[in-house]
């Protein structure tokens, strides 16, 4: 018993290193291609857009006088001078539409979005004068497109100059007037959408709204992040508003698209937590075959720790190609198909396809489709391996384990046989 017991560990430790390398394998391919395939996403669909509201200003020649001292005489020279102005914001109304779209590029998905923007900004003329006031809109990203572009003022379009990743148009705004500027767009981005109020760390706002729909239910705010003032669900997500009158905070308005479940990683933890699986199989068999006197020899212990193998092999190939959760099932079917027709022919179809094939669905299936479970894994398996503790504690309570580990008596049909009788010499 003892040295079948050796010659299952070692079965054991020879597919555990199997699996270790399995799992370091598909680990690499997937951040590997992930790498170049991030930027493919990028590069094709956008990248993270981080959003800053439109500014306005004016040039405007004013005198400028320059003393001078020569030979000990003050001289005094008027030149002209070039000067910018910026109008203050006075008030900002936006909506923002989001809606999510993932994309899988090899074992990852990608947290894609389509963008809708609508912003009406109210800016005053501090000067005296009617003045050719400049707005300019930088776009969020450079690396996106933008289309059905609205620019007006006063809702009167604006001839545009488009620039790098800028848009501006100029128009008259008399002296003392609040010119209303709406901006607008349709884009693309990734992860993330975001909302600085300025180009500083600490800014300062005034008459400020932002209206947020969603298409999904999974909202998340990054740290360093400004909670939404109201929330409202939707059929289909929600509706998120933030609404303030006079603040002033180096905070963002950001928003992170929710992941989908990562097929490439998640084999790869399931590939690295196998062993535990095995382990606990591999020790209820033995209970199980110790107790009713079936003998099953480490040749069958390395068939079955292949079929669990295989289970894991299939998984970090198949997931390229179909869901997760499909490859998941097709995978599961397989290697309870293989354990169960392989120990039908051992030990027959009654032992197979009750003890065998429910310890394979519990400690393989069930114990790897936890992984799916975030924030709970730990707590399903560590609740599973405690039942398993006390249903064998309870089932083997009884026995006489010196008994079982002994070495069995002769079989009453075989007896020892009879020693040969010895002829003694004669002598002559």
């Amino acid at each position: 018993m003892i040295k079948r017991i050796a010659a299952i560990t070692f079965i054991f430790l020879c597919t555990a290193v199997a699996w270790a390398i399995l799992g370091a394998t598909i680990f690499q391919r997937t951040y590997d291609s992930g790498s170049a395939s991030g930027s493919r996403v990028e590069s094709t669909w956008g990248a993270p857009q981080s959003q800053a509201p439109p500014t306005a200003s004016f040039e405007e020649t004013v005198p400028r006088k320059e003393e001078k001292t020569e030979n000990g005489k003050k001289t005094e020279t008027i030149t002209q001078e070039k000067v910018t102005t910026v109008l203050p914001l006075e008030s900002s109304h936006i909506n923002v539409d989001l809606n999510l779209e993932h994309r899988q590029k090899g074992l990852l998905w990608y947290s894609t979005y389509k963008v809708g923007y609508d912003g009406a900004y109210a800016f005053r003329n501090t000067s005296d004068k009617d003045q050719n006031v400049s707005f300019t809109l930088n776009f969020p990203t450079d690396q996106a497109i933008y289309d059905d572009l609205v620019f007006s003022v006063d809702d009167a379009p604006v001839s545009l100059t488009n620039e790098k990743n800028r848009a501006s148009g100029t128009a008259r705004i008399k002296a003392g007037q609040t010119a209303l500027l709406k901006v607008g767009y349709k884009s693309q981005g990734l992860n993330d959408w975001r909302y600085q109020f300025g180009s500083s760390e600490v800014a300062q706002v005034r008459d400020f709204s932002l209206k947020m729909t969603t298409n999904f239910k999974d909202i998340d705010f990054p740290d360093n992040t400004l909670s939404p003032t109201q929330k409202t669900e939707t059929a289909n997500g929600w509706q998120l508003d933030w609404t303030y009158k006079n603040l002033v905070s180096g905070y963002q308005i950001a928003m992170t698209m929710p992941e989908k479940l990562q097929p490439g990683p998640l084999a790869g933890r399931i590939s690295f937590f196998a062993p535990v699986s095995l382990f606990f199989f591999f020790f209820l068999m033995l209970i199980i075959t110790t107790m009713r006197g079936i003998e099953l020899r480490p040749m069958n212990y390395f068939f079955l720790a292949a079929a669990f193998f295989s289970f894991h092999l299939l998984l970090a190939y198949l997931v390229d190609h179909v869901s997760i959760h499909l490859a998941f099932a097709i995978c599961s079917a397989v290697s309870v198909f293989l354990v169960v027709s392989y120990l039908r022919l051992v030990v027959g179809m009654r032992f197979a396809t009750r003890e065998a094939a429910v310890a394979q669905f519990i400690y393989l299936v069930a114990f790897s489709y936890a992984f799916f479970l975030k924030g709970f894994t730990g707590l399903a398996i560590t609740i599973g391996s405690i039942l398993t503790l006390f249903v064998v504690m309870q089932a083997t309570g009884k026995i006489r384990w010196r008994e079982k580990f002994s070495t069995p008596p002769p079989h009453p049909e075989f007896p020892p046989p009879a020693p040969v009788p010895t002829v003694q010499p004669t002598s002559a």
